[in-house]
């Protein structure tokens, strides 16, 4: 913690106090959640970013999908747009933003929105003819005017929600009791060795009786261009550039980097303008450039096509995956009627 964030620490007092009002507001019923007739999941954090939401709503995509209609629901963060919008062949990652539009276009059997308004979006959703079973809420903790049926909390194996504070001294966008919405909390982003005792320790210090569970970063053993694929065995030896932008890197970059590599880091979800492409590429000359999936749909530009590459990613269960899968099946299947 810096000596800055130290000094702003009457601030944080005075956002947690806000929240807290907030919440209890809504705890009480004096603000008034709006809950819907379909399966809702709402997968969030309590802290700014980083937490691994993506590849989360990406494992839920994946679980749910073979089974029922799945559409997500995100605000569209830093989209060029505005109001409801649900992606189609038109769709970029200026109109959605940089994660739905990955959604879409890893995932076509599904439907993609986006709305600031997470209750108007869920409404425009259900008024379609070919209304979704199931819709995922990304990045939604704190969107309390959506009541969902069953909350899902992130939180980083090496920043944990019980170890913060509330900004601007911490991370944390409301107070720890927060958590207590849950219905499920993954820890993400731990080793994939974390062993049994490792476990129990992090669930003794969260302390609330809810299912626990512990995710790992899964890097896929290809990186792919627009048109072609290569081993990252073969890669991680070659002299190359290293981008990304979003917002905690490091994993990314230690994972691939070689003793000549070039390492280029943008703020989380960084824009890119023609003058940065145009200076990537001269930077790079005939080097590849490997950037993350959510980069690379932002930064896919003709001028980068032949060398531009990036690094799939998805979370993976250390344990008990059978048991998380059954019981958001089970959430789902009872609020479909298992249709």
């Amino acid at each position: 913690m810096t000596w800055l964030r130290k000094l702003l620490f009457p601030i944080a007092v005075l956002y947690g106090f806000i929240t807290s009002i907030r919440n209890y507001l809504y705890d009480k019923g004096i603000l008034k959640s709006h809950a819907f007739d379909v399966p809702i999941i709402a997968v969030g954090n309590l802290s700014v970013g980083g937490t691994g939401k993506t590849p989360q709503i990406e494992y839920l995509i994946r679980l749910l999908s073979p089974q029922y209609k799945v559409a997500t629901l995100s605000r569209g963060y830093k989209r060029k747009s505005k109001g409801f919008i649900l992606a189609d062949a038109s769709a970029n990652a200026g109109a959605l933003g940089d994660e739905p539009f990955q959604y879409f276009q890893k995932f076509p059997q599904i439907q993609v929105a986006v709305d600031a308004d997470r209750r108007n979006g869920i409404s425009q959703l259900l008024a379609q003819k070919d209304k979704p079973d199931v819709i995922l809420l990304d990045d939604a903790f704190q969107h309390r005017k959506v009541k969902a049926g069953f909350y899902i909390l992130l939180t980083a194996y090496d920043d944990l929600f019980c170890d913060d504070w509330m900004l601007p001294t911490g991370n944390l966008r409301e107070s720890r009791s927060g958590a207590q919405r849950a219905d499920m909390i993954i820890i993400t982003k731990c080793p994939n060795t974390i062993s049994e005792i490792a476990q129990e320790k992090i669930r003794q210090k969260i302390g609330l009786d809810k299912p626990i569970f512990f995710s790992f970063v899964d890097y896929d053993d290809q990186v792919y261009s627009a048109t072609d694929s290569l081993s990252v065995s073969e890669i991680k030896n070659k002299t190359k550039i290293l981008l990304a932008g979003i917002a905690k890197p490091k994993p990314f970059f230690d994972f691939l980097k070689a003793e000549n590599d070039m390492v280029i880091s943008y703020p989380d979800h960084h824009h890119f303008s023609n003058a940065e492409i145009e200076a990537l590429k001269s930077q790079a000359g005939e080097k590849i450039i490997v950037t993350t999936e959510k980069d690379f749909v932002r930064l896919e530009a003709a001028i980068l096509r032949k060398q531009l590459y990036y690094l799939p990613i998805k979370s993976r269960l250390v344990s008990n995956a059978t048991t998380f899968d059954q019981i958001i099946l089970d959430y789902v299947g009872i609020g479909t009627g298992n249709r």
